[in-house]
């Protein structure tokens, strides 16, 4: 049965698209049969796997509001081991036409349901708000996978996040669990980011990854190449430390 991690944040820039494709990649780099979901209307994570969002027959959209099957929306073999539901702007709509709809908060979690069995993990990219569609992410999801920017306000917003992720545990999805920290955009050369590490791990009774993500020119280059890091440039230490991570989440999998 496949794990499903959602990659929430609701501050935008903070690596979060970045986290969900290159996750994906990597952990199907070593071996696991992946499903990516793109929930975020902008479609970045769509892109970043090389597909044309704006020329993509059905989406997550699609999906939402019943015009087509799961099966129907999915983008196979996107990469060795990795499939996509894409996304395009259309989805950014999906919140007008839920209005009223029973169950909307449940409605990607029942059509995942279906094909769950065929994968080791699902990863789900989350919008950069706190919406229908991160909610519909959460129900849908095992935990959540939280990236962090190393930056001075980096805390802030992180307490709304987890009030959400507590509500949703509460009332939609009982065994929603937090994945844990990963750090994003480390930069070794200034004090502020060891800082702010520091910080976090003082302040947050959570999971902390030990693999911290880089700032590194050939990850913020990958995207708009269609390509994740690993394919992109393995040796680049942004493909090192995203493989470390998708070890880190198989591994803690397995505990």
């Amino acid at each position: 049965m496949g794990r499903i991690i959602a990659v929430a944040n609701q501050k935008g820039g903070v690596g979060k698209t970045t986290t969900a494709i290159n996750l994906s990649s990597c952990l199907s780099a070593l071996g696991k049969r992946v499903l990516a979901i793109d929930m975020d209307p902008q479609g970045n994570m769509t892109s970043g796997l090389g597909v044309d969002k704006d020329n993509v027959e059905k989406t997550v959209y699609d999906l939402i509001i019943g015009r087509a099957t799961v099966e129907e929306c999915l983008c196979k073999e996107v990469f060795e081991n990795l499939d996509l539901l894409p996304t395009n702007i259309d989805l950014s709509a999906a919140e007008i036409e839920l209005i009223g709809v029973e169950n909307k908060e449940f409605i990607i979690r029942d059509e995942v349901a279906k094909i769950r069995g065929n994968y080791d993990f699902v990863i789900v990219d989350c919008p950069p708000s706190l919406s229908m569609l991160t909610i519909n992410a959460m129900t849908t999801a095992d935990t959540v996978l939280v990236p962090i920017q190393c930056e001075y306000y980096a805390l802030e917003g992180l307490s709304q996040l987890m009030h959400t992720i507590d509500l949703v545990k509460e009332r939609l999805n009982p065994d929603l669990e937090m994945e844990g920290v990963v750090f994003t955009m480390y930069n070794a050369r200034t004090n502020l980011s060891l800082q702010v590490v520091e910080n976090v791990k003082d302040n947050l009774d959570q999971t902390i990854y030990k693999t911290i993500i880089p700032r590194n020119i050939r990850l913020a280059e990958a995207p708009s190449h269609g390509l994740p890091i690993n394919i992109y440039d393995p040796k680049s230490s942004g493909a090192e430390s995203y493989m470390l991570l998708a070890e880190e989440v198989i591994h803690k999998g397995e505990e």
